[in-house]
């Protein structure tokens, strides 16, 4: 009699242990910072254009970083790499909450960016190895969906904190959680082990090797990616500026912010598993093209009831999108020079989530808020556009039609 052996569950020990739980303790230390660095600057003698160039370097560090984080990963693997960077972080906190002075809080905020960058890609590297081709969206949605739980929970946290002590030890609190999410990285030792490589493959590509022979694909699809991560980092700022535009209040500015927050984090595995079943272009076409016209339609709100509605469509556009370029560059990453690839990847989506910010920023100093959010409006629809016309060129995930061209059932 012949025993079938049973499929491995989506979310075992390795997905769950090795990195999702790390992904949420670190997410939240983050989150727990990101408000307070401004502030916290202030508090050091920073005027204010000086407390946001330091509030800055967060993701000015991550980009700094990406191509570096992947050559780490590479030379000394996804595991280890994400226990340096945890511990870079620890570092990185605790020089914060000890800093002097505004330069040197900026200094250690540039150093947490750039942990935050290893961390992250690094974890996705091991998580793109490790699971199937088709749990894989699944599993990066859950990812993406712990990162943004991880930085819901943690200004509340952050808060508590400030109240019973003060600014300084949110700092400290964010230098426990990454020191707890690198201490379980290290107690989660893999139970599945890689199959020795034949001696002729041992040697690992360089990365101009990496970037030579993936030209093409990065150049169509990294643009595609630049274009999501523009208009998702314009989405993290046009609630506060047309907020601050009606003269709202600070607090029901941040309800409405949280609001939006609270149904993205909802739809992470509904979008994996549809990612999963139909293919990648299911949910990357419908939620691009749906969140450039929730941001087409702020402009069009005058009162905060109107302005809750957009929001709500915000986040849901946002979180139908959940994980889709982790799981793409996944699909598209070459099993050699993965790390490499990925870090390429990130550079180019990271320059767009930092550049989305400033096209509202524009419109608002050529005196025309609303200009400024219908520009970064029509990025979502040329983002959909571009994955349409290229995915499937690239991925053989892209749809069934792909899968089925490419011989791939489930």
């Amino acid at each position: 009699m012949t025993v079938s052996s049973s499929p491995p569950p989506v979310f075992g020990r390795d997905v769950v242990v090795g990195a999702l739980i790390p992904a949420f303790i670190f997410s939240t230390g983050i989150g727990a910072m990101i408000p307070v660095v401004a502030p916290y600057a202030v508090e050091q003698g920073a005027g204010l254009a000086a407390a946001g160039v330091i509030a800055a370097m967060l993701p000015v560090g991550q980009i700094i970083a990406d191509l570096p984080a992947g050559q780490l990963a590479a030379k000394i693997g996804d595991r280890a790499a994400m226990i340096v960077a945890g511990s870079v972080a620890v570092l990185g906190f605790v020089l914060a909450a000890l800093s002097p002075s505004w330069l040197t809080l900026g200094a250690a905020v540039l150093l947490v960016g750039a942990a935050n960058a290893v961390f992250h890609l690094a974890r996705h590297s091991y998580l793109t190895e490790i699971t199937p081709q088709f749990n894989r969206a699944r599993v990066l949605s859950t990812l993406g969906g712990v990162h943004r739980i991880g930085q819901f929970v943690g200004p509340f946290l952050g808060a508590g904190v400030i109240y019973l002590t003060g600014t300084a030890a949110v700092f400290f609190l964010a230098a426990v959680t990454a020191a707890a999410a690198t201490v379980t990285v290290w107690l989660a030792r893999p139970t599945t082990k890689k199959k020795p490589a034949p001696a002729a493959e041992v040697t690992k590509p360089r990365f101009w090797q990496v970037m030579r022979a993936h030209r093409g694909m990065l150049a169509r699809l990294g643009a595609v990616g630049m274009l999501v991560g523009a208009i998702r980092g314009a989405r993290q700022q046009v609630i506060p500026l047309w907020g601050q535009y009606l003269e709202l209040d600070p607090t029901t500015i941040s309800l409405l912010f949280g609001l939006a927050g609270g149904i993205d984090m909802l739809l992470f595995y509904p979008a994996g598993k549809v990612m999963d079943k139909l293919g990648r272009l299911w949910v990357g076409v419908p939620a691009m093209t749906l969140l450039g016209l929730a941001m087409a339609a702020f402009p069009f709100t005058s009162t905060a009831a109107g302005l809750a509605v957009v929001a709500m469509l915000l986040g849901f556009a946002n979180g139908c999108g959940s994980g889709i370029m982790m799981t793409i560059s996944s699909d598209i990453s070459p099993p050699e020079g993965r790390p490499q690839f990925l870090g390429a990847w990130r550079l180019l989506t990271d320059i767009g989530l930092g550049s989305g910010p400033l096209i509202l920023s524009a419109g608002a100093a050529l005196g025309s808020l609303a200009l400024g959010i219908w520009a970064a409006s029509v990025i979502g629809p040329l983002g959909a556009a571009g994955m349409q016309r290229w995915l499937p060129r690239y991925s053989d995930h892209a749809n069934r039609t792909t899968r089925r061209r490419a011989g791939l059932t489930d």
